[in-house]
């Protein structure tokens, strides 16, 4: 039953979509719904009215884009669809009238790439935004003019939400509703779901942010070598002699081609391979820290919580 106070959102699907952008969210509000009664009501729309074909192949059946104010909340899925649901004019232009400040705007979220239409529709301009890590390089290109944060598991902007990868709507969705209905439904929802209500850490722990080699790059063999020589020291100048470059040459090439510093670079590859140790269980912080150049444990602690946002102990 729906009362003054329930909050309505409007799943925004599209050709080729990812299911789970969808039944993620969609479990926590309808938990959050059963333990909150009359704190949700939702619908499904899309350009089209009808059956809308996911990726998986499934179909979901969707309304019509509803009109202003007739929702509080628009959350738009992510999926392979992306690209072609970002080219969609009439999806495009009625995501641009809800976003217009005023009576009725309602709170915009995204899953996963779903972010990238909302950007192409400018609805993103001037705020801050995450993304899936695979599509990090590609959002940055497309929309500078939006703050990207791509390790972050969801980034809670004004009354603009947007995820990572997939899973990533559910944390999203487990804040949405703390946000709107308290903390403790969240933190029931979540128990309910088996899942954490705030996960540690950023996107990079699950993604291959750190996979700095491409197939045919020019720096590849050099990467590989430095790869199997982690715990000998690679300074810029040293990096450099092995590519026949100067230092300064090196640096820039070597930033343009894999996007880090050379130096970052190394820390990367280093903190890959001791996250791969430490995850089998085969050493300690301490050992990890000598075979893989850290040197000492709290170096190695430093570098996993920078780039991967938990400490190593958390990955044992």
């Amino acid at each position: 039953m729906l009362t003054a106070m329930t909050h309505r959102i409007a799943f925004v699907l599209y050709p080729d979509f990812q299911q789970l952008d969808v039944a993620g969210p969609l479990a926590v509000f309808e938990v959050a719904e059963r333990l909150r009664p009359g704190s949700y009501a939702w619908r499904f729309a899309a350009s089209e009215a009808g059956p809308v074909r996911s990726s998986a192949g499934v179909a979901w059946e969707a309304g019509t884009l509803p009109a202003r104010g007739r929702f509080d909340t628009l959350m738009l899925t992510g999926g392979d669809g992306s690209d072609a649901a970002a080219a969609d004019a009439r999806l495009v232009r009625w995501l641009q009238r809800m976003a217009r400040p005023g009576a009725g705007a309602p709170r915009i979220a995204s899953v996963c790439s779903g972010s990238l239409v909302l950007a192409a529709a400018g609805v993103l301009d001037g705020c801050r935004a995450t993304t899936h890590w695979s599509r990090t390089r590609q959002f940055q290109r497309r929309h500078p003019q939006v703050q990207l944060e791509p390790d972050r598991i969801y980034v809670h902007d004004r009354n603009r939400w947007t995820s990572a990868g997939i899973t990533a709507g559910i944390d999203m969705a487990l804040a949405i509703v703390a946000h709107d209905v308290g903390e403790e439904v969240a933190r029931l929802a979540a128990q309910q779901l088996v899942v954490y209500t705030r996960r540690r850490g950023g996107q990079s722990q699950f993604s291959a942010l750190l996979q700095l080699e491409r197939p045919q790059g020019r720096f590849a063999p050099l990467l590989e070598e430095v790869r199997s020589r982690l715990a000998e020291r690679h300074s810029v100048e040293s990096l450099a002699e092995r590519a026949c470059m100067s230092p300064r040459h090196f640096a820039r090439a070597f930033h343009a081609e894999t996007g880090a510093t050379p130096a970052r670079a190394v820390e990367r590859l280093r903190v890959e391979a001791a996250r791969a140790a430490l995850q089998s269980g085969g050493v300690s912080v301490q050992q990890a820290a000598m075979r893989y150049g850290f040197g000492r444990a709290e170096r190695l602690r430093r570098s996993f919580v920078r780039l991967l946002g938990v400490p190593p102990t958390a990955l044992r």
